[in-house]
């Protein structure tokens, strides 16, 4: 024996693969294989969907196939190692124990298949598709699996000297009885041997790795895949059991298991050259959508898995409409989208046309206000100035009475000067209601009528001059520019004349 110590380059073997929690042992190898079986399930039903099943379909196949294959791998296992359970001095009882270890992957493969294939009957789901998508979870799940192998140091080969050599211990009881199972070791390194597990392992990775890439490029189906994963399998093992030197049932001085690698790798190979070519249609993964004859039945077979290429009749039609549906619904997304963004500018456009007519209204009104405040003020000095001219003609006209009664007794007529009425009265109603003059126009129409006004009183005292000169023009009255200058007037707080009240003051 050598001390651990002296050999530190090599793989050490775990001390221990079971750890009791009270009356319960927690087993390495068996957590190893629980946990190898969920991942297959997981990632199988991401496969099986992917490929267009039904949800929960591979959950519903494990439900069979697992029992059925863990009762096949420990079937195979004790019918090749017979001697250890049924032999001189051996228990029959444990050949149930299957938390020692001791599966076979052959017949687990073998009646798993078995326990798939009842379920798919009951669930009419093809076989073939579904053994395609588990293919690669399976194999995966056989990796994890030989984890439990080192645990248990077991499926180990010849010794030798290589750096990555597995270092095997002795391992006891409590009692310090050998138990190579459940007992601990004691750090004795009992010999260095190929870690042939770990060989397994990682070429059961590699295969997982060349099976998903094989899937993906040429997309093959009907059952062709997984005769790939079990013609890759057979390759690596067959070579892996030629290093071992474990005790083994062997034939012509040849392991057993290389038989059995050697048969199954000739029978995937023959499956994958003359199984049907390309790929199940989606649709035909639906249950009952494809009718599966009997395994026996090899020519309704081939014609079952040639018709499983095509859609199911509609489904095609179907899968166009659809097609033509959705993309309709987005050409209608699309015009609402632009004709929405279209809306939304003229929105915008209209809005900055408003802002800036109503700053311009606002400038022009702020003008008028000023033109109309000046032309307020120029009235008021009219006005004024026609008060001072009213004066002067007033004493000029009394001064003139007086040398005319001095002259002749002849009483001074109170009667106007002229009869003709001043012209104050608006056009008629017709033409007022016709024509509506803007505010602007009648402002500095009401300034120019009192101007008019004024003049006519100081230079034609016949009243003559007093008409406003806008009566002549056509669609305007007289009257409008004299209310609208009274109106101003009385907003300026200025005293108001018009034409008729000039010429009395001028009698």
């Amino acid at each position: 024996m050598t001390l651990r110590s002296d050999v530190l380059a090599y793989i050490p073997s775990p001390a221990q693969g079971v750890w009791n929690l009270g009356p319960f042992p927690l087993r390495a190898y068996a957590l190893c294989i629980i946990l190898g079986i969920i991942v297959a399930i997981w990632w199988g039903e991401r496969r099986w969907q992917a490929r267009g099943g039904r949800e929960g379909t591979v959950l519903d196949v494990a439900m069979f196939a697992v029992p059925f294959g863990l009762v096949g791998g420990r079937l195979y296992h004790v019918a090749t190692d017979w001697e250890k359970y049924f032999g001189e001095g051996a228990r029959p009882i444990e050949a149930l124990y299957i938390w020692q270890g001791g599966l076979g992957i052959w017949g687990a493969v073998l009646l798993g298949g078995i326990g798939a294939w009842i379920a798919c009957r009951i669930y009419r789901i093809p076989l073939p598709a579904f053994g395609d998508a588990i293919a690669p979870p399976v194999l995966l799940a056989q990796a994890i699996g030989r984890l439990g192998n080192w645990f248990n140091q077991e499926l180990y080969g010849r010794e030798t000297t290589v750096p990555w050599g597995l270092e095997i211990y002795p391992r006891f009881d409590a009692e310090g009885n050998p138990d190579a199972m459940a007992g601990v070791s004691n750090g004795v390194v009992e010999k260095i041997v190929h870690p042939t597990f770990l060989y397994e392992l990682l070429w059961n990775v590699l295969v997982v790795v060349l099976l998903v890439q094989i899937d993906k490029r040429l997309r093959i189906g009907h059952g062709r895949l997984f005769a790939l994963y079990v013609a890759g399998y057979c390759f690596g093992r067959f070579f892996v059991e030629l290093m071992r030197d474990d005790e083994a049932t062997e034939i012509f001085g040849i392991r057993i298991n290389n038989f059995t690698s050697a048969l199954v790798f000739l029978a995937a190979v023959a499956y994958f050259a003359f199984a049907t070519k390309g790929r199940e249609h989606p649709s035909r993964l639906a249950p009952g959508a494809t009718p599966r004859p009997w395994p026996w039945q090899l020519s309704a077979l081939r014609a079952a898995g040639a018709e499983s290429n095509t859609p199911v009749p509609g489904e095609e039609k179907a899968a166009l409409d659809d097609e033509d549906g959705k993309a309709a619904s987005e050409e209608a997304a699309e015009a609402v989208s632009d004709s929405d963004a279209a809306t939304a500018a003229t929105d915008a456009t209209a809005a900055t046309d408003a802002t800036d007519d109503a700053g311009k209204d606002s400038g022009d009104a702020k003008a008028d206000a000023g033109a109309a405040g000046g032309k307020a003020d120029s009235g008021k000095a009219d006005s004024g100035k026609g008060e001072v001219d009213k004066s002067g003609v007033d004493e000029k006209a009394a001064a003139e009475g007086l040398g005319d009664k001095a002259v002749s007794d002849k009483p001074v007529s109170d009667k106007p000067v002229s009869d003709k009425p001043v012209s104050d009265r608006s056009v008629s109603d017709k033409a007022v209601s016709d024509r509506s003059v803007s505010d602007k126009a009648v402002s500095g129409k009401a300034v120019s009528g009192e101007g008019s006004s004024e003049k006519a009183s100081a230079g034609d005292p016949k009243g003559e001059g007093s008409e406003s000169p806008a009566s002549e023009k056509p669609g305007i009255a007289a009257d409008s520019g004299g209310a609208a200058a009274r109106s101003e007037a009385a907003k300026a707080g200025e005293p108001t004349s018009t034409g008729r009240s000039d010429a009395d003051s001028a009698d």
